[in-house]
């Protein structure tokens, strides 16, 4: 009988050997020492899909793939097990049906008690999920690293728990310049500027990002060619599974371009703000100048009337001559505020700076002190510009006086001139100005020079440092509003106790530079044409009719531009139409004009204003052959330039004019003026006052034989042809009324054979002058 122990191991095998056979997770294979297959399972049928009779008595290499069997695979993994008692690897094996799988194998040598090999135990694993599980996080790996080392705008990289930079992708190295095996294993500290490593930024950073999990900054950073770039950086705090700190992710991203783009911004919406302001600014200044310069046409004209005729009176001269200089800084203060305002009319010409400023020297040296030097340097080959010099003489001179005060030791001016080119960069935060080439003219001096606040409202109107009556503040915003209006770019440069620059910047001509007209004295000279006064504000008409006359002129007057278009339809002769560009009414000044001139084609035409706006001005400069005379203007300027535009000299070119006296006009005459027009009719009963009558008007024939009969005069001056009376028929009626009567018939055409008149009359063709008014009268008397 078996023992319990035989019984015992009996029941064992017997159980392992179902355990075996029945098993299906794992292929569990009897090989013969040669590799014969001589036992096989349900696991091995499962896995390979051979069943037991198809595979026993095979060698096992039928489970390798053709590859693995051209290289002895299965015999080497038969020998690696009998000398090292077993033999473990994984690779591809082939199923029944041809497909792979994935397969863990392990080969123990089976030996008897003599050492000798049995043959082989083999058990098989299927292992594809978990291959594929393996390769999926591989090529998961792989593509975060492609996708890591491809990122080129941003740096990122891994940083032990001490800040030692343990790995690098291409995009830290092109931002930062180091490759890889320059800066793995470094402090990366090292890209901090001196100061913030100094301070303990990185440090500090990579504190805040263990505790809080997350560090986000931005600042300057450092190349590896020492550059520095504005950086944004984010540290990330890398844990490991059970808490621990395991080390940092960096990232750092360049954004000077975006902050440089954000200050550019800035910059320019700042300029945009102050454009507006200064805008808004230039034009209430511009409509202040306007009625500024009206009052003072007024009394300018009225103050050398004056002068005219008390000229021999010493204590009224003295009087009357500082009366004008203070009328001469208001029309100063005026233009400042309409340059500033950009509302000058500009009259430029292509000019070589270089050749025109040559003579400034002397201009300067006389507005400056001894103890102020004046240098100039001008670059040769300089191109021309297209500008109103006289203008800029009057920028000039202002940057020079304000260096002079800026100076009060002595120091030293310097005017430059070269070529400069602006480019996209450069007026990218200017909100008016446009890449191209200029001529640079700069203003440097030594003085005191300003401070960043000082330096951001130099430009304003009416702001400045000086002491109260040392200045109106105005010089800078002219030279502003006047380089502005002449399509240049003007800026300042200055420290406190460093001196101060002005750059002028003027758009270059490709036109041949001209040559400036000299400066001629002005001679007060008159004539005798007919000028047609336009001008809406009654005291400022008045004041330059009287100038007018009073050199000899014939002077015809208007309110608006639609009596002015009305003198002219009548047939009225006139030669020069002097009109204020600004007139009320539905008719613009420019409009009336443009019907004159068809009227009458050779007619002259001379604007005059005191803030022109946009009639005759179009980009900052006049239009092609317009003519202005900006208010205020003085008697010697109005003269000149009628003089100019009507050509020659007149009669009374000849000499200066004096105004006729009384003793020369002779005996005071009554006289009554009848005319249907009634601007000709205030016309001459301003010429009969300035002869030393005593004239009254009117445009009704039946109100002159009323006004004869109610008192005395001398002299009825009547037009021939009237629609309620001819001139023939109202003398007659009125020497019965007053036998002692003169008459004088005024006619545009040509006199008719009048038959005998019992009265005294005379003859005056329209247009006639001054003097042949006066002629007229002074016949009565002969």
């Amino acid at each position: 009988m078996a023992t319990a122990n035989q019984r015992d191991a009996t029941i064992s095998e017997d159980w392992c050997r179902r355990w075996v056979s029945t098993v299906r997770d794992y292929a569990v294979i009897g090989l013969a020492p040669d590799g014969t297959i001589r036992t096989w399972n349900a696991g091995g049928e499962y896995i390979h899909g051979f069943s037991g009779e198809e595979v026993i008595g095979r060698s096992f290499e039928i489970f390798h793939t053709p590859e693995d069997r051209d290289q002895g695979s299965a015999a080497a993994a038969l020998e690696r097990a009998r000398r090292m008692g077993h033999a473990e690897n994984e690779g591809w094996r082939l199923r029944k049906d041809g497909s792979l799988f994935w397969a863990n194998v392990v080969i123990t040598v089976l030996r008897d008690e003599n050492d000798q090999v049995l043959g082989f135990g083999k058990i098989v694993r299927d292992m594809t999920d978990k291959r594929r599980a393996h390769e999926a996080v591989v090529e998961s790996e792989r593509r975060f690293r492609m996708l890591v080392n491809g990122v080129t705008d941003y740096a990122i990289f891994m940083l032990s728990p001490e800040g030692i930079i343990t790995n690098w992708n291409a995009g830290a190295r092109r931002i930062k310049g180091y490759n890889a095996d320059e800066i793995i294993g470094s402090h990366f500290s090292r890209f901090y500027t001196p100061e913030d490593a100094q301070a303990g930024l990185p440090q500090r950073g990579l504190s805040i990002a263990a505790r809080e999990g997350r560090f986000e900054a931005e600042g300057w950073r450092v190349r590896k060619d020492g550059k520095r770039f504005w950086a944004h950086v984010v540290i990330d705090a890398i844990r490991s599974d059970n808490g621990e700190l395991a080390g940092f992710a960096k990232i750092t991203r360049d954004i000077t371009e975006r902050m440089e783009a954000n200050r550019l911004l800035e910059e320019t919406r700042k300029a945009l703000v102050h454009s507006q302001k200064m805008e808004a600014v230039g034009k209430l200044t511009g409509g202040v100048a306007h009625d500024f310069n009206n009052v003072l046409q007024i009394l300018r004209g009225n103050l050398e009337l004056l002068d005219d005729r008390h000229h021999r009176d010493a204590w009224t001269r003295e009087r009357l001559n500082k009366a004008l200089d203070a009328v001469d800084r208001g029309s100063t203060l005026a233009s400042q505020l309409l340059a500033f305002g950009r509302q000058q009319p500009l009259q430029p010409v292509v000019i070589s700076l270089a050749a025109t400023l040559q003579g400034v020297d002397d201009l300067l040296r006389r507005a400056l002190d001894e103890t102020i030097r004046v240098k100039t340097v001008f670059a040769a080959d300089l191109w021309n510009t297209l500008i109103d010099f006289h203008l800029l003489e009057n920028v000039i001179l202002n940057l020079a006086i304000n260096a002079r005060d800026a100076m009060p030791q002595g120091g030293e001016l310097t005017i430059e001139l070269s070529n400069a080119v602006l480019d996209d960069d450069d007026v990218a935060p200017l909100a008016d100005v446009t890449a191209g080439q200029y001529v640079l003219l700069a203003v440097t001096d030594t003085g005191t020079g300003m401070s960043k606040e000082v330096l951001e409202r130099a430009f304003d109107p009416f702001f400045t440092t000086k002491p109260e009556g040392k200045g109106t503040g105005l010089g800078l915003s002219m030279a502003y509003g006047f380089v502005k209006q002449s399509g240049g770019h003007i800026e300042i440069h200055s420290e406190p106790d460093h001196g101060t620059t002005v750059k002028i910047y003027l758009p270059r001509s490709m036109q041949p530079a001209t040559e400036l007209a000299r400066r001629e004295r002005v001679t007060v000279t008159g004539g005798t044409e007919t000028i047609l006064v336009v001008e809406d504000d009654p005291k400022v008409q008045s004041t330059v009719i009287d100038t007018l006359s009073g050199l000899g002129y014939r002077v015809l007057k208007a309110d608006t531009a639609q009596q002015a278009l009305a003198v002219l339809q009548s047939g009225v002769h006139v030669d020069l139409l002097f009109s204020d560009v600004v007139m009320p009414g539905p008719l613009r000044s420019t409009e009336m004009v443009v019907e004159a001139s068809q009227l009458l084609p050779k007619l002259k035409v001379l604007f005059t204003s005191g803030y022109t706006r946009d009639a005759i001005i179009h980009g900052g400069r006049l239009d092609p052959g317009v003519e202005l005379l900006g208010k205020p203007y003085s008697r010697e300027q109005l003269a000149h330039r009628i003089r100019q535009m009507l050509g020659g000299r007149s009669m009374l070119a000849t000499e200066p004019h004096e105004p006729i006296t009384a003793a020369q006009a002779g005996p005071t005459l009554r006289i009554l003026f009848v005319d249907d027009d009634p601007n000709l009719s205030d016309a001459v009963k301003e010429q009969l006052t300035l002869l030393e009558h005593l004239p009254e008007s009117t445009t009704s024939p039946s109100e002159a034989l009323k006004r004869l009969k109610q008192q005395p005069f001398d002299v009825l001056i009547t037009d021939l042809t009237m629609p309620e009376m001819d001139g023939i028929e109202l003398a007659r009626e009125a020497v019965v009324a007053r036998p002692s009567l003169c008459v004088v018939f005024s006619s545009g055409y040509d006199m008719p054979d009048l038959p005998p008149l019992p009265f005294r009359w005379a003859a005056l063709r329209k247009p006639f002058t001054f003097r042949e008014l006066d002629a007229v009268l002074r016949g009565f008397h002969v």
